[in-house]
C-alpha cells in the first residue's frame, strides 16, 4: 500500500469562481485523484465550512467542484481554519493510513495551501507541493501581485524551504506518482 496521500483543500465551486486557471486545476487535480485511487492511494477531501446563511450561497456552490468530487472511499473533512489539521481529524485519518508523505493541491495558494504545508512539514509529513495544482483568486487588473505571481512566489519558496528530516518536492501534477517514494527529490520518477 502507498505510504503517499492526496490532499484536495478546499476545491469548492463558490470559492473557484473567481480562481486563477480555475479549469485547468480542476482538471489536473482531478487526473492526480484518479492516478491516486488507482494505486490505493487515500484521497482526502478538505472543506472550508461557509455561512449558507450568506445570500446566494447554496449548497452546490459549498460543496467540492463536481469536477474534482469526492468518489466512494474518498474521505472528505470540514473545516474552520486554513490549517488543515487544526480542530479536524486529519493526523489521525493519515496515521491510521501509514501516510509518511502528503501531495497537496487544492485553494488558496497563499492560505489554506500553505497553512497546511507547513503544518504538514510541522508534524513530521514529507511534502509534494503540485506546482500546477493549487490557485487563488484573480486580483484586480493593475493589482501586485496577481494570482500567478502569488502562485509562482509560493512554488519558489517551497522549492527552497528546509525542514529538518523531511524532503520537500515541488513538481507539476503530470510528475506526481503514488507508489512508495515513486517520485525522487529532482522530480524524476
Amino acid at each position: 500500500m502507498p505510504d503517499t496521500a492526496l490532499l484536495i483543500i478546499d476545491m469548492q465551486s463558490a470559492l473557484l469562481a473567481d480562481a486563477h486557471d480555475a479549469e485547468g486545476c480542476l482538471f489536473r487535480v482531478a487526473a492526480l485523484a484518479n492516478r491516486a485511487r488507482s494505486t490505493g492511494a487515500p484521497v482526502v477531501y478538505l472543506r472550508q465550512r461557509l455561512d449558507l446563511t450568506v445570500p446566494g450561497l447554496t449548497a452546490e456552490l459549498v460543496d467540492v467542484h463536481p469536477t474534482v468530487a469526492p468518489q466512494p472511499g474518498d474521505a472528505v473533512l470540514d473545516k474552520v481554519s486554513a490549517d488543515s489539521f487544526l480542530d479536524t481529524t486529519l493526523g489521525d485519518l493519515l496515521r491510521e493510513q501509514a501516510v509518511r508523505r502528503l501531495v497537496v493541491t487544492g485553494f488558496a495558494t497563499e492560505y489554506c495551501v500553505d497553512s497546511t504545508c507547513r503544518s504538514a512539514l510541522s508534524r513530521g509529513y514529507d511534502l509534494v507541493l503540485v506546482s500546477d495544482g493549487h490557485t487563488t483568486p484573480e486580483r484586480p487588473v493593475g493589482a501586485v501581485p496577481t494570482a500567478a505571481q502569488v502562485i509562482a512566489h509560493n512554488n519558489a519558496i517551497f522549492s527552497t524551504i528546509q525542514y529538518a528530516g523531511r524532503s520537500i518536492l515541488v513538481t507539476p501534477a503530470a510528475k506526481v506518482g503514488f507508489e512508495a517514494r515513486s517520485v525522487s527529490l529532482d522530480g524524476q520518477p
